[in-house]
């Protein structure tokens, strides 16, 4: 009985007894089946807002584990980014549940200028921004009581994957670095750029326009419509986001022009340099891709440019959108064993 009373005394008083505590009486199993929209019964979600050094306001879903008191402790916490041209509720929210029902809090946040969070013009580019609002979340977590502040980490899906190393090179606050199905857009807007330049052209042209009254374009994303000659990349995320899979459309916004960045704003991401200088991160970093995946090659270059300690991992059988909802594939208990071990 004195035991008791003292274990009790000391988790009162925020003593780290063991953060995955509530995850143990939790059940362990995954979900199965492709489930963009599960809901867990198994956690507790609070719409949380906050803002950017920039005055832009952020809004996420903060996840607990079901029956943590916030006055029993603290609780180790993960930021998770969604791909470019998402929103929390696609991806992210699978993750931040499964990741919660295993003694995590997590942040699943709306990027600047998507989704629930504030900036103008909507669906715009601002790769710093994206990069920062990981560090803003860090901001945020570290207010909280019962959030253990020094053991904050990130997980980046697709774009965000590379926005999650970039914000981690320059903010030591982050402890540990998770990409699922990572993209390099910066790489990827150089490519287009050199097989079609007219793209400067018709961006700055845009941007006149705009400055003129006109109204934004919208560029790239996902095709609205399969055709005959709809290469194989796109037919994965229309299988996603143009179906009842995985398709959301915020409040407010356009669903012909959901996952479409602005034309004026999109070359942006030529500036952007995420896999430069990964050598001096010198904190553990995951790298989870599809070995079936076009887009595993980012998490290679990746790989190759980090310092250690660095993993690769390969999914088998596995495409790009497979990471983003088929629970079938997604590997949570290695997700849950990195974090647990560089959190602890």
């Amino acid at each position: 009985m004195k035991l008791k009373k003292l274990l009790l005394s000391l988790l009162m008083a925020g003593s780290l007894i063991s953060p995955f505590s509530y995850a143990q009486e939790q059940n362990m199993s995954y979900p199965t089946g492709y489930q963009n929209f599960y809901q867990s019964q198994q956690v507790q979600i609070e719409k949380v807002r906050f803002a950017n050094p920039y005055g832009i306001e952020i809004v996420g879903n903060l996840v607990l584990p079901k029956g943590f008191e916030r006055t029993q402790g603290k609780l180790p916490a993960i930021v998770i980014g969604h791909p470019l041209g998402a929103v929390k509720e696609q991806a992210s929210m699978l993750y931040a549940q499964v990741l919660a029902e295993q003694g995590f809090a997590t942040l699943a946040i709306d990027l600047p200028f998507w989704g629930e969070s504030g900036g103008q013009p909507r669906q715009a580019v601002e790769p710093t921004l994206y990069a920062d609002a990981f560090s803003s979340a860090v901001d945020y977590l570290q207010s909280l009581a019962f959030i253990q502040s020094d053991r904050i980490a990130v997980l980046g899906i697709c774009a965000s994957g590379g926005y999650v190393l970039d914000a981690s090179k320059i903010d030591p606050r982050i402890k540990a670095v998770a990409t699922v199905a990572m993209v390099d857009m910066g790489t990827v807007m150089r490519g287009l750029l050199a097989a079609n330049p007219s793209v400067l052209a018709d961006s700055s042209e845009q941007r006149r326009q705009e400055y003129q009254g006109a109204s934004p374009v919208y560029t790239g994303g996902t095709v609205t419509e399969l055709k005959p000659d709809t290469d194989a990349m796109q037919r994965e995320f229309y299988d996603f986001y143009r179906t009842a899979r995985g398709e959301f459309t915020p409040a407010g916004a356009d669903k012909n022009h959901t996952t479409m960045p602005t034309l004026s704003s999109n070359v942006k991401f030529a500036n952007f340099y995420p896999l430069n200088d990964l050598d001096r991160l010198a904190r553990p970093v995951l790298f989870i891709t599809g070995d079936e995946a076009q887009s595993k090659i980012f998490s290679e270059m990746a790989y190759q440019n980090a310092g250690e300690p660095k993993e690769l991992y390969y999914v088998q059988g596995a495409n790009h959108t497979d990471m983003y909802d088929n629970a079938d594939k997604i590997p949570f208990a290695k997700l849950v064993d990195f974090y647990r071990v560089n959190l602890k």
